[in-house]
């Protein structure tokens, strides 16, 4: 029996439709709980390899980077940081925006500038495990 179209929707129950419910929900929930970015409290900039400053994300704050090809302006502000301004050609830092999670990385190539975010608790990486 092959059924085609909506055909099969005449075959569910209401049971039915509130299991499928209730999966989808728990899905969801479970989604946010494991696959959600830590909270990041503070914020690696490096220059040229080298960690240039460690700061927390508590204080608003500005770090002006050096680079072989100028400056990269870097904005703290409570909870986030962000690439504010650099020199390279395609901007692509500082089109992120802003960086809230931890895990989040920002890299300046051309300038040789990196901003990362961590938290005391990593988030958890599908990918190591």
């Amino acid at each position: 029996m092959r059924l085609r179209g909506r055909e099969w929707l005449a075959l569910l129950r209401p049971g039915d439709v509130l299991v499928i419910a209730l999966a989808a929900v728990l899905v969801a929930v479970l989604a946010q709980y494991f696959w959600r970015g830590g909270v990041a409290d503070r914020a690696e900039i490096r220059a040229a390899g080298k960690l240039f400053a460690r700061v927390s994300l508590d204080v608003a704050q500005v770090i002006e980077v050096p680079g072989p090809i100028g400056t990269t302006r870097i904005e703290i502000a409570p909870g986030k940081a962000r690439v504010a301004h650099d020199p390279g050609p395609k901007q692509y830092c500082v089109r992120q925006g802003w960086l809230s999670t931890a895990g989040a990385v920002a890299i300046c190539a051309p300038n040789q500038v990196t901003l990362s975010l961590h938290a005391r608790k990593p988030a958890y990486d599908s990918l190591g495990y």
